[in-house]
């Protein structure tokens, strides 16, 4: 039941600057190159022969250990989520608690704003977002999170984290050291 479907090699682990878009026989799709035919006249250009075959290593390595992974990032996620919770104090989660991606962890942290929290924390060598890539660089808070009833004060304490292959318990711990660091500091400056 999908009619476009796209996606990019560099979340598979993948070589970045590749992709894929699957088209379901019959969606109507105006061309949106003009040139040769390629890609049954979609686009024109040559095709990236090196990044095609990186795209199809990384999909069948993922998909050989997606369980395995999968299970192993929720317990991570469930870990983090209930130490976050205990250490630092009006933490509300955006979302289901167990329905997820489990590599995901998208929560807001009232009284303090998302810029700050980024930069202590990317001071401090963790990479984390306060929203989706889509809204990189806005300082609203994500429309998303308004239209779902969360206040505008919570919202702009958004922070988005996402564990991966290479994620370990030392590093979710390290992260919940420097989160409950930045957040007091924060929390007493505005105080």
């Amino acid at each position: 039941h999908v009619d476009l479907l796209s996606l990019s090699a560099h979340k598979l682990y993948g070589p970045k600057g590749i992709g894929a878009l699957y088209v379901r026989r019959g969606t109507p799709m105006a061309r949106f190159m003009e040139g040769g035919g390629q890609e049954r006249g979609r686009r024109a250009g040559t095709l990236n022969t090196p990044g095609i075959v990186g795209l199809g290593k990384a999909t069948q390595l993922s998909l050989a250990d997606q369980a395995g992974e999968a299970e192993r990032l929720t317990r991570l996620r469930a870990y983090f989520m209930a130490r976050l919770c205990a250490a630092v104090p009006d933490i509300r989660l955006c979302g289901h608690a167990s329905r997820r991606l489990p590599f995901n962890i998208h929560f807001c942290v009232e009284g303090v704003e998302g810029e700050p929290m980024l930069l202590a924390l990317d001071q401090a060598g963790i990479a984390v977002s306060a929203g989706s890539a889509c809204t990189a660089g806005s300082t609203e808070p994500s429309h998303v999170l308004k239209a779902i009833g969360v206040p505008r004060s919570t919202a702009r304490g958004a922070l988005r984290i996402t564990m991966g292959r290479r994620t370990s318990q030392e590093d979710v711990d390290f992260l919940l050291e420097e989160l409950k660091r930045v957040v007091a500091e924060l929390r007493s400056l505005s105080a």
